[in-house]
């Protein structure tokens, strides 16, 4: 395995990047991407040293950029290739990649077919300059097609670091959507290191007390039924949805500094959710599983 990494350009770039996780979900709509921005929020809060990348490769709707905060900043070319964008500026702990970084205006739409789309998320993986990594985690579109497949096939090198986290919510149709995806992850031998329930109701901003809207529990039923790790439900958090939603910065493009200085304080901001302590639960199962793959690793099925 070490032999190929070396001769491949994604490889090579990949070597140093120690886990990859791929946010996946059979169905849209069920808040896969604030999941993964969650993900690399709360493993970049573990430790004063871990170093996260999060890179979205939904390209038809990119929205990792404006939850970060980070909507507007330019990304940059060095003689090592494009260099990610910092949400954490100096510290440079926390980097971000999205194709929302290359559109001239954030309404333009991605009309690519499957060659280009493939060719972009190739650039993604091998141009960026990663560096050292102690995690990558990557949001995924909806479904089970070409981005999904480009993502195995460029990164056949490294398959021994890859993993996967599905997504859905507690509705009967969002469940059948995720078998779907965790059918996708079998076919490729993609261990999963278990399932999110997300939307499990929704707590009262005022009283706090907490409405079944989509109904709850049908995540943790399936999780059993197919032999994968709960990892947890998480309620609707309107702070949390606020917070994400008006991470914009303003339209008249502040400089690069005061960006830096806005998503450092999203980042501070997330902390005090009601959340992000459900979250950092999930993601010491995360990590543990990931630490410990032969105790309590993932499943990959057959």
């Amino acid at each position: 395995m070490t032999s190929v990494t070396q001769d491949t350009p994604v490889g090579r770039r990949l070597r140093h990047i120690k886990h990859i996780i791929i946010v996946c979900s059979g169905k849209g709509g069920v808040g896969k991407s604030s999941v993964s921005a969650q993900l690399a929020l709360s493993l970049y809060g573990s430790s004063p040293t871990t170093r996260v990348g999060i890179l979205d490769v939904d390209l038809t709707g990119p929205s990792i950029p404006r939850m970060l905060g980070l909507d507007g900043h330019p990304v940059h070319q060095s003689s090592d290739g494009w260099v990610p964008v910092y949400a954490d500026g100096s510290e440079a702990r926390l980097a971000c990649m999205s194709v929302g970084f290359l559109l001239k205006k954030k309404e333009d739409s991605v009309v690519w077919r499957g060659p280009k789309k493939n060719a972009m998320i190739r650039q993604f993986l091998g141009d960026v300059r990663w560096g050292e990594l102690d995690y990558l985690v990557i949001d995924t579109p909806p479904g089970t097609s070409d981005e999904h497949l480009s993502l195995m096939e460029h990164m056949a090198p490294v398959h021994d670091k890859l993993s996967a986290v599905v997504v859905t919510t507690p509705q009967a149709v969002a469940l059948l959507d995720a078998m779907k995806c965790l059918s996708f992850t079998r076919a490729v031998n993609l261990p999963v290191l278990g399932l999110i329930e997300n939307m499990s109701g929704y707590v009262c901003p005022c009283c706090g007390e907490i409405s079944n809207v989509f109904s709850t529990g049908g995540g943790e039923e399936m999780a059993r039924r197919e032999g994968l790790k709960f990892l947890g439900s998480l309620p609707v958090d309107t702070e949390l949805v606020t917070l994400l939603d008006a991470a914009e910065v303003e339209e008249s493009q502040p400089s690069e500094g005061e960006i830096v200085q806005r998503s450092f304080g999203i980042l501070r901001r997330y902390e005090k959710t009601s959340t992000a302590p459900l979250f950092a639960k999930i993601v010491e199962e995360i990590v543990r599983s990931l630490q410990n793959p032969l105790t309590n690793g993932a499943t990959s099925g057959s």
